[in-house]
């Protein structure tokens, strides 16, 4: 859970409306250390091999996506399209290994 100015917000909500995008391929959401709300909400994403050529098109679009998908103060400020998300020996994505990609 990312605590983000007093409001709470849950990582699998957010990621689950990234999910739905069709350039996403996986995405992992986690809070980043912020001296004004405590922590800030970012995504990682990795785009399908389709829409990887486009990355930077792409990150504007999926803060619009977002946008009409989940409540305001649960938004990423912060996208990172990255190549890969480090994963674990069964293939589960490691949030603490993520949180040291920010």
């Amino acid at each position: 859970m990312i605590l983000r100015g007093g409001y709470n917000v849950y990582p699998r909500e957010v990621e689950e409306a990234l999910y739905e995008h069709p350039a996403v391929a996986e995405v992992a959401v986690v809070g980043v250390p912020d001296d004004v709300q405590g922590q800030e909400v970012a995504a990682f994403v990795v785009l399908t091999a389709e829409a990887a050529p486009d990355s930077e098109r792409l990150v504007p679009e999926l803060r619009s996506w977002v946008r009409e998908r989940v409540a305001s103060y649960k938004r990423p400020r912060l996208y990172r399209v990255v190549d890969a998300l480090p994963k674990g020996p069964t293939g589960k994505i490691l949030k603490r290994e993520v949180e040291r990609l920010a």
